[in-house]
């Protein structure tokens, strides 16, 4: 199953280019879902109907599917309620109704990331498109699952396990009750889940596509978005310019100045991203007609085993070379020059990083890496985690971290 995940600036017609991608690829052949994000129904009214939690069928081989939030979090508290209710007992703690419950800040995420993980497990399609929040909460919430399972490691570590026979004596010398079995069964299942939603976003066939106007504020958007997801190693494959007006338009009209900057806009992307123009109607599109009429390309085909693609005239190196082809991986790699430099060298792709907005702090086995608004903890390949770090250059697009191996960790002979 391929997964599409379209996010951009907030205001520039995402959501519309979700249902239109999602309406292009069902018609190609495709059986598509199309999931939606907002607690408003924007997907249905650019689908010209009603969407919900319950899947519905647009026309043949497109369903759009609408999660509650609220229902989640009911169930999911619920659930909670149930498993802890030993603890609760002991604190005379009083349980809540789920029709008291109202969903916290973050509820819409986490019932996005289920439903991701859902749909794109139960492998019912063949495509999965997802309209995704606008690009500053989108890429907080694609690195949520990372983010999270590294907490849950940090705060239970499964290896702590071992030692549930020590916990009545311990529980007795400090007077409180440990936490039990049931804590760590809860975190199990929590760490089994997100690394299922993590591994979907990881996979080869997950990428994602970036919605925004050409002008000044849609590249600044984009260059901030694309340095976000590089960073968490996410794979993009085309930039859709959307609500881009006709050439035809009068030298003396007010349209002049927009068009100039769209041209402008356009021309550095292209020198940069795949990208793909959207026309402007004259009008907000409603319905699967105007849809249609956008003409926004489809989902990525799968190439042809061995095949190698001819690549898009202005695409960036490790771009996606089309609409007909998987995005090329984002890696981050280890380089041997230990015989002509004694050093390691990771490279890390960040396209769009400036010198002064990088930072680098190592701890124990992992480097954080901070560039501009966004920060990033890996743990070092096994090779670095025996050496200590000999310096950092950015040089164009890549960040290249040197390791030079510590004597006392190395293996001898190296």
């Amino acid at each position: 199953m391929r997964t599409l995940l379209l996010t951009g600036p907030g205001g520039t017609g995402r959501t519309t280019l979700a249902a239109a991608t999602a309406l292009a690829a069902a018609r190609q052949g495709t059986r598509t879902l199309l999931l939606g994000t907002d607690r408003d129904d924007t997907l249905g009214a650019a689908l010209g109907m009603r969407t919900g939690p319950a899947p519905a069928l647009v026309e043949p081989r497109l369903t759009v599917w609408r999660p509650d939030p609220a229902q989640g979090f009911r169930d999911g508290l619920a659930a909670l309620q149930d498993r802890a209710a030993s603890a609760l007992d002991l604190l005379g703690a009083a349980r809540l109704d789920p029709e008291e419950l109202t969903p916290l800040p973050g509820a819409d995420d986490l019932a996005l990331l289920r439903a991701l993980r859902e749909a794109a497990l139960a492998e019912a399609h063949d495509l999965l498109v997802v309209d995704l929040p606008a690009a500053p909460r989108a890429l907080a919430l694609l690195a949520a699952p990372e983010e999270l399972r590294r907490c849950l490691r940090r705060l239970l570590p499964p290896e702590r396990q071992a030692a549930r026979a020590l916990r009545p004596v311990l529980g007795r010398l400090a007077g409180v009750p440990l936490p039990t079995g049931a804590l760590y069964e809860t975190a199990a299942r929590w760490e089994l889940e997100l690394a299922a939603t993590e591994a979907v976003l990881a996979d080869r066939n997950t990428v994602v596509r970036l919605v925004a106007e050409p002008g000044p504020a849609g590249a600044d958007a984009v260059r901030t978005a694309a340095l976000g997801l590089a960073l968490r190693g996410l794979r993009t494959d085309l930039l859709l310019a959307n609500r881009v007006l006709p050439e035809d338009v009068p030298a003396d009209s007010w349209l002049g100045g927009p068009l100039a900057q769209q041209r402008k806009t356009l021309a550095e992307w292209q020198g940069t991203y795949d990208v793909r123009t959207v026309p402007h109607l004259g009008r907000d599109p409603r319905g699967t007609d105007d849809l249609a009429a956008l003409g926004a390309p489809g989902a990525a085909q799968g190439a042809a085993p061995g095949a190698v693609p001819e690549a898009a005239p202005g695409a960036q190196p490790g771009a996606a070379p089309g609409a007909d082809a998987h995005a090329a991986p984002v890696e981050w790699t280890v380089t041997d020059r230990l015989a002509e430099d004694g050093v390691l060298v990771w490279s890390i792709p960040l396209p769009g990083a400036v010198r002064e907005e990088l930072d680098l702090v190592r701890r124990g086995d992992e480097l954080a890496v901070a560039a501009g608004p966004f920060r990033r903890t890996v743990p070092l390949p096994s090779a670095l985690r025996r050496c200590t770090v000999d310096g950092a250059a950015l040089r164009g697009d890549t960040l290249t971290v040197r390791f030079t191996p510590d004597p006392g960790l190395w293996p001898r002979g190296r």
